[in-house]
């Protein structure tokens, strides 16, 4: 692990700053934002190709999925969301449509929207051609800023394992992406961000 220099703000406070600004968005630019990420994400190559896509609902004031997880559903593609475990790992199951997700209150943490499906297991993620991974911020390199969950740790980790090489991909809002963020050994950069001004690739 790269311990952060003197002047180096840490992922704690990074992620404190970020929610804050996130927190400040009004509904209606968030619901703009999210139609205008649906449309961007659909035109990427390896979105608009992907037979599987390992996807997640978002919450609260987080760049929202919902337009782009009804657009890939409808195109055909099968769409894997995530099911939070107690060990914070997660467990898949497919997107059905709208009327498909339920409410979950996991103790301690936040209320999420998760598939009411076949639960098809922890290894379901490796078959996925595209995974959209929840982020605070990008940097230049391409390296996530997550909330610090470890979940989206485990699935790369997997990933590694298994030898899968999915195109990774995480929607943010433009001032997300930044120069420069803390790095840790097991940290892996993604390969394109999608904001609302358009996609940045990295590999």
């Amino acid at each position: 692990m790269e311990e952060p220099g003197p002047d180096e703000p840490t992922k704690r406070t990074l992620r404190r700053e970020f929610l804050a600004v996130r927190s400040r968005l009004t509904r209606d630019d968030a619901q703009k934002a999210a139609a205008v990420l649906a449309d961007s994400a659909m035109e990427l190559p390896e979105l608009a190709g992907a037979r599987t896509v390992a996807a997640y609902v978002s919450v609260g004031s987080e760049p929202g999925t919902r337009a782009l997880l009804d657009a890939l559903h409808a195109r055909g593609a099968r769409v894997l969301l995530p099911v939070l475990l107690p060990d914070n790992d997660l467990d898949w199951a497919p997107y059905e449509g709208e009327g498909s997700l339920a409410r979950v209150q996991h103790p301690g943490k936040i209320q999420l929207l998760e598939p009411s499906g076949t639960r098809l297991g922890p290894d379901a993620v490796v078959a996925a051609d595209v995974v959209l991974l929840p982020g605070l911020a990008v940097d230049e390199r391409g390296m996530r800023l997550g909330r610090g969950g470890g979940s989206y740790d485990r699935v790369l980790a997997r990933l590694g394992r298994s030898g899968a090489d999915p195109a990774l991909v995480v929607l943010l809002y433009d001032t997300e992406v930044v120069a420069h963020l803390p790095q840790e050994a097991h940290d892996k950069p993604v390969h394109a961000v999608v904001t609302p001004s358009g996609v940045r690739r990295f590999r």
